[in-house]
């Protein structure tokens, strides 16, 4: 009996050995808590007190712990409670046998501390969607019993801490959204036994590439891998290292740089999910991916450059097919198995629509746009009854629309635009009570719009409105007035009846659609008064074009007099008066100050002649003397600077140069006037244009990438023997801030024309005249801006030159094809405008934070930046090459390729191309004057030169990249005489030279022969050159470019 009842005494004193440690634990909690400052749910604030002399009611009481058998904390859960703070992890280092620390979803901050290395017990560590910042301290690699592992979605910088093989039961690691780095292939071999992988949205780099004999034990045990937006490169896996990710499910590798074709991929019996979107991958397409060897459910390779067929699809497991803005060719596929999901839109598939009679799959989306289908429009939805959305825009379908088509109990989404339907519009799309997005855009349908009944069925259905939110019937030739059972539309938020032909009085209904927030009603024959009180949520309004008369109403006084003008003469603002147009940044198209406009441009006709003809003179003596030996050009600020043949053609400097043609500087107020320096050449006085002074020296700090001109190189002088002694400095200047003040009532009185009907940004005219502006550049097309909206959204707009467009049909016509293009390595554009005067002709992109391949090459000293390496010039190479081939798929000649129409964005310098196509606008003299330009630059193929009507061909792409490829290589403007001991040739006559005679490092720009080991892949970068710049008819295809460029290894 004693030994029992010494027992219970000894066991309830190692319970109260137990519970002693329990107030050091209540410490713990307490400070942890003082670094919450707000608790908008109060879970924290109002449970975690000391209610009671017995620490054990920690578990109990506080909100989110829980304890083991001995009351001692093991967890902490406190996810999704919007808690904010900065949070001490030293606070929880006494809690000894704490498992869990999960604090997802709040708005916590704070570092993660080195000694967090110490809490040993952790198995379970989330601290994702927070604002953690910092470096991930290497001691995080001492927690060897951790098994699970979110850091996702917050502030976290610097490389990731090497020495995670010590975490061997580590099943779930996630990093993703943060801004970590480190090479993934290292990373990877110290991974053990994960399953779980997430490192997306980071700024991993490295290559994907395994040795055969040094697969990471990790392969054998990962089931879910996410790599997508980083900056991976060299290919993807290798056929052999591919099949052994046996028990891989999920595999995502989006938004990289991986180049390259894909293996085959065998037989990979678990893998379900396969997303390689954006990935700069080419080739044909893997048949096996769309069998049954592989249990797919999703694949997505859009946005890359297959090209090819599409292969056979008879996989029964693929619901969702993703192979839009490749360059696949060939007819549609025959089936579609049980796909759910498929796009193929952006391609180059040409067939009959009605091939997809054929398919029996369970289709509930699908897109074809922007292909070049063709045929009548089949009765798609009688096929396809869960289809929910349908795109077919922007191909060349013809007939009428078919009644049935809206017999789908389920269509939310039905998009036609751009086509050439005709016929009626069927009443039946305005009583669905399931379409929610319409876009009947840019064909020929007639008639009405067949309103009517649309309130009668939504009664039926017991709906009170039918749910269409997006309407867009724009560029058809409709005819009657706007029914007022348009204000049965309530939930409409964008309206689009622009140049349609209605006519009649706006219905008072229009006043119902309270949700509304575009408005487009433009270029039609409406009369009468604009309804009261349209919706106060309107953003965008273009109601001109038509004969509005009486008041704007007071609650639109504050939308642009675009918004109404030009047209309806009879309409006034709420006080009266005929609203007049602001000043603003662009120059006028009448000229300053109310100035004749024909007679402004009678006297800058002549006085731009003149100019010309000084400059071409100026042009021929400074050729003259290069052919002879440098001479020194000083400038009105003081210093001297060397000047060859090259600098004349180039412009000399990286700022913009006075265009040697007539431009739209004569269309400046007399605001604009700006103070020029002058150079002094053999007792000539030559004006330059000058700079604002906010922007100091060279006009490249203010937008170098998108000037017309090119640099010259940078001033380094060869080494002995080099045949070119010494190489030009860019010549820097200052000019005054240019003002564009305009003063014209009527400015920017036209039409703008958006190339998206859904813009991600929408203004008009007016919001674009009072934009401040930047000359940038001028060229043989015309004069380049950056404005600025209101909003701060920045554009680069083109003005181009009178006298070199088409007339308004064929240029709206060829235009709009340029506005197709969009592709990761074109700059897309974004909008046209058409002015009532021929001088106001303007194309519009969004501006691109970057500078051009040109200043890359070729920026003066000091350098803003480093060379570029051997890599970065073939990465440029090849994305130029991509480029340019989804142009090619398109039937799209550049016709003006070289390096200062290549904009390198970004940190990883990703290629982009602009002003592609724009001699599809141009006159046969605008076409012969950008041929001319290229001439005197180095560009032009020899056919053109010796063609009586030069036009721009695709072969002739292929010899101006040839022409920068040798740049890349030498970093010599395609403009440089270079003697030699054979005499003074160009840049292509020298490098076969040096290649004929096996000089071939004497080619190689010693900036990266000298610090980088010359390689084969050099050697084979030079052959491609030379392959390039072959007669016509041995020149290769930019595809056949591509794919060699893509096979070089470094």
């Amino acid at each position: 009996m004693r030994m029992r009842l010494l027992f219970f005494i000894l066991c309830a004193a190692a319970a109260g050995v137990a519970r002693a440690a329990s107030p050091e634990e209540l410490r713990a909690l307490l400070e942890f808590k003082k670094g919450i400052s707000e608790d908008p749910l109060r879970k924290v604030f109002d449970s975690w007190n000391v209610s009671s002399s017995d620490p054990a009611s920690i578990c109990p009481q506080f909100y989110g712990i829980s304890c083991n058998e001995n009351d001692l904390v093991s967890s902490i859960v406190l996810d999704g409670l919007d808690l904010a703070g900065e949070i001490k992890f030293s606070t929880l280092y006494t809690l000894k046998y704490l498992r869990n620390l999960s604090l997802s979803g709040n708005r916590l901050t704070g570092r993660i501390v080195p000694a967090i290395g110490s809490m040993y017990s952790l198995q379970y560590l989330d601290l994702s969607g927070n604002q953690f910042y910092g470096p991930i301290p290497a001691r995080i690699n001492d927690l060897y019993g951790l098994n699970y592992l979110n850091l996702s979605r917050n502030n976290f910088t610097g490389g990731f801490p090497t020495g995670i093989q010590n975490l061997q039961q580590l099943a779930f690691l996630d990093l993703h959204s943060n801004s970590l780095w480190g090479d993934l292939r290292l990373l990877f071999s110290e991974l053990r036994n994960v399953q779980y992988v997430d490192l997306s949205d980071n700024a991993f780099y490295g290559s994907l590439s395994m040795d055969s004999g040094n697969i990471p034990s990790v392969v054998n045990t990962v089931q879910h891998v996410n790599l997508s937006r980083n900056r991976l490169g060299g290919g993807f896996f290798s056929g052999d290292a591919l099949i052994l990710f046996r028990n891989l499910h999920v595999l995502d590798l989006s938004d990289n740089e991986l180049n390259g074709k894909l293996p085959s991929f065998g037989a990979l019996p678990n893998l379900q999910v396969l997303r390689l979107s954006n990935t700069q991958l080419f080739g044909p397409i893997p048949e096996e991916l769309l069998e049954n060897l592989i249990p797919l459910r999703e694949v997505d390779l859009s946005r890359n450059g297959f090209s090819g067929s599409i292969p056979k699809i008879n996989s029964t497991s693929l619901t969702t097919l993703n192979l839009s803005s490749n360059e696949l060719s060939g007819p549609l596929p025959q089936s579609l198995g049980n796909c759910q999901i498929v796009d193929l839109s952006n391609n180059l598939l040409s067939d009959d629509v009605s091939v997809s009679q054929k398919w029996e799959s369970p289709l509930q989306v699908l897109d074809l746009s922007s292909n070049k289908l063709m045929g009548n429009l089949p009765n798609i939805t009688s096929y396809f009854k869960g289809l929910v959305s349908l795109n077919l825009g922007n191909n060349s379908l013809t007939g009428s629309v078919p009644p049935s088509l809206i017999s789908s109990p389920n269509l939310v989404f039905l998009d036609l635009r751009r086509n050439e339907l005709d016929g009626p519009i069927p009443p039946g799309l305005f009583t669905s009570m399931t379409l929610n997005h319409l876009d009947l855009s840019n064909n020929r349908f007639t008639g009405p719009i067949p309103l009517h009944g649309s309130q009668e069925k939504s009664l039926i259905e017991l709906s009170t409105y039918p749910p269409m939110e997006f309407l867009d019937l724009s560029y058809n030739t409709l005819t009657g007035a706007l029914s007022s059972d348009i204000g049965n539309f309530r939930r409409l938020r964008l309206l689009n009846l622009g140049n349609d032909g209605l006519l009649g009085e706006l219905p008072n209904e229009l006043t119902k659609l309270s949700q509304l927030e575009f408005l487009d009603l433009s270029n039609n024959n409406f009369k009468g008064k604009i309804p009261e009180k349209l919706s106060s949520d309107l953003k965008f309004l273009n109601m001109s074009g038509n004969d509005l008369s009486g008041k704007i109403p007071e609650n639109l006084k504050n939308f642009s007099s675009a918004s109404f003008y030009p047209g309806n003469p009879s309409l006034t603002s709420p006080n009266g008066m005929r609203p007049t147009v602001s000043s603003g940044g662009l120059p006028s198209p009448n000229g300053a100050k109310g100035q004749n406009s024909k007679s402004s441009i009678k006297i800058a006709i002549i006085v731009a002649s003149v100019v010309a003809a000084l400059m071409i003179a100026f042009v021929l003596l400074a050729y003259y003397r290069a052919q002879i030996g440098d001479f020194r050009v000083k400038t009105a600020f003081g210093g001297q600077t060397s000047l060859t043949s090259r600098d004349i053609k180039h412009g000399i400097s990286s700022r913009p140069t006075t265009s040697l043609s007539f431009s739209n500087a004569h269309l400046l107020t007399s605001n604009s006037r700006s103070l020029s320096g002058q150079s002094e050449l053999g007792g000539d006085m030559v004006e330059l244009p000058v700079l604002p002074p906010a922007y100091a020296a060279s006009s490249a700090s203010v937008i170098p990438n998108l000037i017309d001109t090119d640099p010259t190189p940078s001033g380094r002088r060869s080494s002995p023997g080099s045949p070119m002694a010494s190489s030009p400095r860019f010549v820097e200047t200052i000019e005054q801030q240019v003002t564009l003040d305009v003063y014209s009532p009527d400015r920017f009185a036209g039409q703008l024309f958006f190339f998206d009907p859904r813009p991600q940004i929408s203004f008009t005219a007016e919001d674009l005249s009072r934009a401040p502006a930047e000359i940038l550049g001028r060229s043989s097309h015309g004069t380049l801006y950056k404005a600025t909206l209101g909003g701060g959204h920045m554009l680069t707009v083109k003005w181009l030159r009178v006298g070199l467009t088409k007339d308004k049909k064929e240029f709206a016509k060829e235009i709009k094809k340029i506005g197709t293009m969009n592709h990761p390595n074109v700059v897309r554009l974004l909008a046209y405008y058409w002015g009532p005067r021929e001088q106001e002709r303007l194309t519009l992109a969004n501006y691109i934070e970057g500078d051009s391949l040109a200043l890359h090459l070729y920026e003066t000293t000091p350098r803003r930046y480093p060379l570029l390496s051997f890599n970065q010039r073939l990465k440029v190479a090849i994305d130029v090459a991509r480029g340019l081939s989804y142009l090619h798929g398109k039937g799209m000649p550049h016709g003006n390729l070289k390096p200062t129409n290549i904009i390198l964005e970004g940190p990883q310098y990703d290629a982009r191309l602009t002003d592609f196509g724009l001699h599809r606008l141009m006159t046969p003299a605008g076409i012969a004057e950008q041929i001319l330009n290229l001439g005197a630059l180095g560009y032009r193929a020899p056919e053109l030169a010796n063609a009586p009507k030069p036009v721009p061909s695709l072969k002739a792409d292929v010899y101006a990249f040839g022409v920068i490829l040798m740049e890349l290589l030498t970093r010599r403007s395609a403009g440089d005489i270079i003697s030699g001991q054979s005499g003074a040739v160009d840049l292509t006559d020298w490098v076969r030279l040096c290649d004929q005679e096996g000089r071939v490092m004497d080619c190689i720009d010693r900036d990266i022969a000298g610090g980088e080991q010359h390689s084969k892949a050099m050697d084979d970068l030079l052959e491609v050159s030379l392959r390039c710049i072959l007669p016509l008819t041995e020149r290769p295809t930019v595809r056949q470019i591509l794919e060699d460029l893509c096979a070089m290894s470094v």
